[in-house]
């Protein structure tokens, strides 16, 4: 943990309270002027920082702004995900950045943030707008001990955990829509892109590409997307905090990357359906030229979606478009 990040973690443990450059000093072992020189850097960007001559350093506000150090520290000690965090101004599309990162060996946990992408992407070739400091854009570097055919299990457990710290951070009571969409009121407020390298009975590493309309206004998004498309600021009436937001879902996507294994993943696919906008629905899916109209009755073993067709015959989807009938 760099410094800054220590000292953050040191300032918000202290709470309302306040701590002094001499013990800030003792337990980073550096100087105290060490120390006045990181609380200037910090103030610069943005952290308010009040500094009593008696009573020491406490943190007043924190900006709502993206800092590897900053989500560092607000995030703690975490199994695998968020051990290492990096944060850029700009990159094309974050999955870009861990897939090298991957390739290089990095170890998995390895989260990329990016306060804008210029070609941001979803599923299926669609593109993802990523405007500068509205939403969380950020990828995932994981290497899960599975088959190939079982990777379908990650898209299920990053969707409960997505859901679930936006419903803790919001009060918000979001929907999966099968496979990877996280939706509002019928319209999308979230999206998980799954991309993998694998060899032909293992997974070698898994990018998890996960983004989140937080703040953007109905006006950001194209005349298109408007009716399809929302953010937690216009469900809510008012701003969230990215950083809090984003060190949410990681706690939870930690969580829950746990869940995957044969002996947990029955509970996570439970969660799912009680959450999800598609079972129990009339669904049109498709894959590639083909089109398949039916029931969704429920996830499989791996994650794919159980469906009922038109004449009677169950089937297993992996992947696909998926449309909700009326």
């Amino acid at each position: 943990m760099s410094l800054d990040a220590l000292i953050l973690t040191s300032l918000r443990a202290a709470g309302d309270g306040a701590v002094s450059g001499a013990q800030l000093s003792q337990e980073l072992g550096v100087t105290r002027a060490a120390i006045w020189a990181r609380i200037e850097d910090l103030r610069s960007l943005g952290y308010d920082i009040e500094a009593s001559p008696h009573r020491g350093y406490r943190l007043l506000n924190a900006p709502d702004v993206l800092h590897a150090d900053d989500l560092i520290s607000r995030l703690g000690a975490t199994q695998v995900i968020g051990r290492d965090i990096r944060v850029f101004q700009e990159t094309t599309s974050t999955n870009d950045v861990i897939e090298k990162l991957a390739r290089d060996g990095v170890k998995e946990g390895a989260v990329v943030f990016a306060e804008s992408q210029t070609k941001g992407r979803g599923r299926l070739g669609r593109g993802w707008m990523s405007p500068a400091k509205r939403g969380l854009w950020f990828s995932v570097l994981l290497r899960p001990d599975l088959r190939p055919q079982e990777a379908t299990r990650l898209t299920v457990a990053s969707a409960t955990a997505l859901r679930r710290a936006i419903e803790l951070q919001t009060g918000l009571k979001p929907e999966i829509k099968w496979p990877n969409d996280i939706l509002i009121g019928g319209s999308k407020v979230a999206g998980i892109l799954t991309e993998l390298s694998a060899e032909l009975d293992r997974v070698k590493y898994l990018i998890l590409g996960i983004g989140v309309n937080v703040n953007l206004n109905p006006g950001d998004f194209p005349a298109e997307l408007r009716k399809l498309a929302t953010s937690l600021k216009a469900e809510l009436g008012q701003p969230v905090s990215r950083p809090e937001l984003a060190v949410a879902i990681l706690r939870e996507l930690d969580h829950d990357y746990a869940r995957i294994d044969p002996g947990q993943f029955a509970a996570l696919a439970d969660e799912w359906e009680e959450h999800g906008a598609t079972i129990g629905r009339e669904v049109v899916i498709r894959t590639g030229d083909r089109q398949i109209r039916g029931r969704a009755e429920s996830l499989g073993e791996d994650g794919e979606l159980l469906l009922r067709t038109v004449h009677g015959h169950l089937e297993r989807i992996t992947g696909g478009d998926v449309a909700l009938e009326k």
